[in-house]
Protein backbone atom coordinates (compact mmCIF):
# COMPACT_ATOMS: atom_id res chain seq x y z
CA UNK A 1 0.00 0.00 0.00
CA UNK A 2 2.80 2.17 0.99
CA UNK A 3 4.47 1.64 -2.46
CA UNK A 4 1.52 2.67 -4.27
CA UNK A 5 0.83 5.40 -2.59
CA UNK A 6 3.98 6.78 -3.19
CA UNK A 7 3.95 5.69 -6.67
CA UNK A 8 0.49 8.28 -6.78
CA UNK A 9 2.27 11.33 -5.00
CA UNK A 10 4.95 10.84 -7.62
CA UNK A 11 3.13 10.96 -10.46
CA UNK A 12 0.91 13.89 -9.11
CA UNK A 13 4.23 16.01 -8.54
CA UNK A 14 5.64 15.47 -12.01
CA UNK A 15 1.89 15.58 -13.63
CA UNK A 16 2.06 19.51 -11.61
CA UNK A 17 5.37 19.67 -12.84
CA UNK A 18 4.63 19.46 -16.56
CA UNK A 19 1.92 21.55 -16.97
CA UNK A 20 2.73 23.99 -19.73
CA UNK A 21 3.65 27.69 -19.16
CA UNK A 22 0.61 28.47 -21.07
CA UNK A 23 -1.85 27.24 -18.72
CA UNK A 24 0.20 29.81 -16.24
CA UNK A 25 -1.58 33.20 -15.51
CA UNK A 26 0.88 35.68 -17.13
CA UNK A 27 0.30 39.42 -15.57
CA UNK A 28 0.04 41.82 -18.82
CA UNK A 29 1.61 44.80 -17.21
CA UNK A 30 5.00 43.00 -16.96
CA UNK A 31 4.47 41.75 -20.15
CA UNK A 32 4.12 44.81 -21.98
CA UNK A 33 8.06 45.67 -20.46
CA UNK A 34 9.00 41.78 -22.02
CA UNK A 35 7.25 43.46 -25.02
CA UNK A 36 9.82 46.08 -25.57
CA UNK A 37 11.99 43.41 -26.74
CA UNK A 38 9.56 43.21 -29.50
CA UNK A 39 8.72 46.70 -30.21
CA UNK A 40 11.55 47.44 -32.57
CA UNK A 41 9.94 45.09 -35.42
CA UNK A 42 6.47 44.33 -34.37
CA UNK A 43 3.31 46.68 -33.03
CA UNK A 44 0.19 45.30 -31.71
CA UNK A 45 -1.34 48.08 -32.47
CA UNK A 46 -3.37 48.19 -36.10
CA UNK A 47 -1.19 49.94 -38.85
CA UNK A 48 2.41 50.71 -38.15
CA UNK A 49 4.57 48.72 -40.40
CA UNK A 50 7.75 47.76 -39.00
CA UNK A 51 10.39 45.04 -39.73
CA UNK A 52 8.34 42.43 -38.57
CA UNK A 53 4.59 42.05 -39.25
CA UNK A 54 2.14 43.82 -37.45
CA UNK A 55 0.93 41.64 -34.09
CA UNK A 56 -2.84 43.32 -34.07
CA UNK A 57 -5.45 40.54 -34.13
CA UNK A 58 -2.70 37.73 -33.70
CA UNK A 59 -4.60 35.49 -31.70
CA UNK A 60 -6.54 32.93 -33.96
CA UNK A 61 -4.66 34.16 -36.92
CA UNK A 62 -2.83 31.66 -38.76
CA UNK A 63 0.73 32.08 -39.23
CA UNK A 64 2.06 33.70 -42.05
CA UNK A 65 -1.45 35.42 -43.53
CA UNK A 66 -1.09 39.20 -42.49
CA UNK A 67 -2.07 41.06 -46.10
CA UNK A 68 1.11 43.28 -46.63
CA UNK A 69 3.63 41.32 -45.18
CA UNK A 70 6.67 39.38 -46.92
CA UNK A 71 6.59 36.03 -44.82
CA UNK A 72 9.40 33.59 -45.21
CA UNK A 73 8.34 30.31 -47.10
CA UNK A 74 9.14 28.50 -43.82
CA UNK A 75 6.58 30.68 -41.66
CA UNK A 76 3.68 30.67 -44.61
CA UNK A 77 4.18 26.80 -44.96
CA UNK A 78 4.22 26.20 -41.04
CA UNK A 79 0.24 26.94 -40.92
CA UNK A 80 0.35 27.64 -37.16
CA UNK A 81 -3.08 29.00 -35.41
CA UNK A 82 -1.72 31.47 -33.07
CA UNK A 83 -2.78 30.82 -29.21
CA UNK A 84 -1.33 30.76 -25.79
CA UNK A 85 0.16 27.24 -26.45
CA UNK A 86 1.38 27.73 -30.04
CA UNK A 87 2.87 31.66 -28.69
CA UNK A 88 4.76 29.84 -25.87
CA UNK A 89 5.72 27.15 -27.95
CA UNK A 90 7.39 29.96 -30.43
CA UNK A 91 8.30 32.26 -27.96
CA UNK A 92 10.49 29.68 -26.31
CA UNK A 93 12.87 29.18 -29.40
CA UNK A 94 11.39 30.53 -32.85
CA UNK A 95 13.68 28.82 -34.66
CA UNK A 96 13.14 25.62 -32.75
CA UNK A 97 9.41 25.58 -34.11
CA UNK A 98 9.82 27.04 -37.77
CA UNK A 99 13.13 26.00 -38.73
CA UNK A 100 14.16 28.53 -41.58
CA UNK A 101 11.93 31.61 -40.31
CA UNK A 102 13.32 35.30 -41.01
CA UNK A 103 12.90 36.43 -37.03
CA UNK A 104 16.42 37.12 -35.92
CA UNK A 105 15.23 36.90 -32.38
CA UNK A 106 16.79 33.73 -30.13
CA UNK A 107 13.42 33.22 -28.08
CA UNK A 108 12.23 33.97 -24.85
CA UNK A 109 14.12 32.06 -22.28
CA UNK A 110 12.19 32.26 -19.05
CA UNK A 111 8.89 30.85 -18.64
CA UNK A 112 7.48 33.65 -16.51
CA UNK A 113 8.45 36.07 -18.86
CA UNK A 114 7.13 34.44 -21.44
CA UNK A 115 3.54 33.80 -19.47
CA UNK A 116 3.65 37.77 -18.89
CA UNK A 117 4.30 38.35 -22.66
CA UNK A 118 1.09 36.09 -23.91
CA UNK A 119 -0.80 37.78 -21.52
CA UNK A 120 0.22 41.37 -23.01
CA UNK A 121 -0.20 40.26 -26.15
CA UNK A 122 -3.94 38.50 -25.66
CA UNK A 123 -4.93 41.56 -24.14
CA UNK A 124 -2.91 44.76 -26.31
CA UNK A 125 -3.40 42.51 -29.81
CA UNK A 126 -7.70 42.35 -29.73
Amino acid sequence: MTIARNLIRLLAGATIMAVPVFAQTGDAAKGKTVFARCALCHDVQPGPKKMGPNLAGLLSRTSGTQPGFAYSPAMQKAKIRWDAKSLDSFLTKPSGLVPGNRMAFAGVPQAADRANLIAYLTSATK
